[in-house]
């Protein structure tokens, strides 16, 4: 069954769920901040880990993460199709030996983002615009890990996805939020930040995100062969 780990209360797996169930598709969510039990990777054809708040290296505050990473690193050397999500991404770079940069080419709200041209026939981008709507919210980025090969890039962080192998994939945007998460993040951010324009940028701009998002989780969940 796909496994979806949850590493933050308020990062919650959003439209992603839709897309599951339109496709039929069964999955569990995992809450790694609670102290779940992760699956066995026998039962698991595909994983996907979410974002959250924290940094990959505050593993003294959120010493899960080392379960999480651990998790990454067996479905990466089993060649189980993964996608990581922001933090996930992170996470997944950092398994494969990248470096994760603190407080380095943040991002916040609604960004464009280009497809590189070497990734055009990349499964995860079939159908995805040369550019693409994405909502972003981070503070950290990702380098690209040795024998990576980088998917996506934008103005302020050139680093916004990479595919390892055939089928382990980090994300830095995200594909899975929807208006009640943008307006949760935005109003309980400590950041300064206008949040009343973050969120009034992705209500203008959610038809053509969610279009494309839609594609793009769907692109991964078929080509890890949860659907045809």
């Amino acid at each position: 069954m796909l496994t979806l780990i949850q590493n933050d209360p308020d990062v919650p797996p959003g439209s992603l769920l839709d897309v599951l169930a339109e496709n039929q598709a069964p999955y569990r969510v995992i809450s790694s901040f609670s102290g779940e039990t992760f699956p066995s990777l026998d039962d698991v054809p595909a994983v996907i880990v979410l974002g959250g708040a924290m940094g990959v290296h505050e593993i003294d505050r959120y010493p899960y993460l080392v379960t999480v990473r651990s998790y990454i690193e067996e479905a990466v050397s089993r060649s189980i199709p993964l996608l990581g999500i922001c933090l996930g991404g992170q996470l997944l770079a950092e398994a494969l030996g990248a470096a994760v940069h603190s407080q380095k080419n943040g991002e916040m709200g609604i960004h464009s983002v280009a497809v590189m041209n070497s990734a055009r026939m990349d499964p995860l981008f079939l159908g995805i615009p040369e550019h693409f709507t994405t909502f972003q919210w981070h503070n950290d980025s990702f380098e690209i890990p040795d024998g990576a090969a980088c998917l996506a890039s934008s103005p302020g962080c050139a680093h916004q996805a990479f595919r390892y192998g055939s089928c382990h994939y980090g994300l830095q945007f995200h594909p899975e939020v929807t208006k009640n998460i943008v307006r949760c993040w935005a109003q309980n951010s400590s950041e300064a930040i206008d949040s009343m324009r973050i969120l009034e940028d992705f209500q203008r701009q959610e038809g053509a995100y969610s279009a494309i998002s839609q594609k793009l989780l769907e692109n991964f969940l078929r080509l890890a062969r949860i659907f045809d």
